[in-house]
């Protein structure tokens, strides 16, 4: 009975999210039509049949997300942990923010970046505004609303998409399964805010984690997350995922959500060059990234949208990308992919 309304609870919430997450872009979308119009970017009708499956596609998510977590594969608590009330505290904030984004996508301005950061100490890919967000990646400002962001835009399932890794992750730590748990080390590239490393710890309590990103304010804010949880706090590191400041072999797992789609196609291969020399063998790298026009020809017309409405300079080229390619590129085998609503999971291993 107890599993029963938890589960109840859970689809409850996640319905709840939906509707939210429906309910701001459509607002959002009509006062920019109003008040900018010159700004409305140009998308593609979506057919019936695409909103219908993607609805279906939703709710398998969210009912393996359920079973998942009932599978002790981690803790049911992790299906409800969310800031709400600084969510809440920081919403206004979101459409305050909007006059700005809708003027750098009238004036097709994507360098509006604080005076303040150096261009020396960034790629230049980097020195972007992605998603037309303010500030790109480099201020509190966009660190603070960036999760609430990413949580209307994906409907509420952001974290049920990366958990996904989470089952290729334990099963392919087996591989060390003679170790003490603690000394598993796991890093989080481009870790952001933290969210994947909340997921994680849930999963791997007494793992060492690692998060690593290029920006010191994303890192601040995972840092404020992070702080709230108990056990040992992760280690965040600020560095370039293309030269990762590591020693060969020192980790046995490398995790990396929602970054390829956001790197030109050298730099893919890098940073994937870079987890291959960064595991341990036997090791495993799992990737999430936006689903793919091969895997997923279905949803072609929300990937071309996406790339309309928001400022993704390397989308389209990461759509037609070959990752498992890549991956055997760098040397890694047992490559195999699972798509999961709008997300692309990869696993591969490094030879032992």
């Amino acid at each position: 009975m107890a599993e029963t309304l938890t589960k109840l609870a859970y689809q409850t919430l996640q319905q709840g999210k939906g509707l939210m997450g429906l309910a701001h872009k459509e607002i959002s979308t009509r006062l920019m039509t109003l008040l900018a119009p010159d700004g409305s970017p140009r998308t593609e009708p979506v057919p019936p049949q695409m909103l219908a499956e993607l609805r279906r596609s939703m709710d398998r998510l969210i009912e393996l997300d359920w079973q998942e977590a009932e599978a002790d594969l981690y803790p049911t608590a992790l299906l409800f942990d969310a800031p709400w009330l600084d969510w809440a505290a920081r919403y206004p904030l979101v459409w305050l923010d909007m006059p700005a984004t809708w003027n750098r996508r009238r004036e097709r301005n994507v360098r509006d970046l604080p005076r303040d950061v150096s261009p020396d100490a960034y790629p230049d890919y980097y020195l972007q505004n992605f998603h037309h967000q303010t500030d790109g990646y480099l201020s509190d400002h966009s660190a603070s609303l960036y999760d609430l962001q990413v949580e209307i835009l994906f409907n509420g399932t952001a974290d049920p998409m990366r958990r996904r890794i989470i089952k290729p992750l334990r099963q392919a730590l087996q591989t060390f399964a003679e170790r003490p748990a603690s000394a598993i080390r796991v890093l989080d590239v481009a870790t952001g805010t933290g969210r994947t490393l909340r997921q994680l710890r849930g999963a791997l309590p007494q793992a060492q984690l690692v998060g690593l990103d290029l920006s010191r304010a994303y890192l601040r804010q995972a840092n404020r997350w992070l702080s709230q949880l108990p056990g040992e706090l992760p280690q965040l590191v600020q560095g370039n995922a293309e030269a990762m400041p590591f020693a060969d072999g020192c980790f046995q797992a490398i995790s990396c959500v929602f970054l390829l789609h956001e790197l030109p196609a050298q730099a893919r291969q890098h940073m994937i060059d870079e987890a291959f020399r960064l595991l341990e063998p036997g090791g495993v790298l799992l990737l999430a990234d936006s689903v793919q026009l091969e895997d997923s020809p279905e949803f072609r017309v929300a990937m071309e949208n996406f790339r309309r409405v928001f400022h993704e300079p390397y989308y389209r080229d990461y759509i037609g990308d070959r990752i498992d390619e890549r991956l055997q590129t760098a040397g890694f085998e047992a490559v195999t992919a699972e798509s999961h609503f709008m997300t692309r999971i990869w696993s591969a291993r490094k030879p032992r």
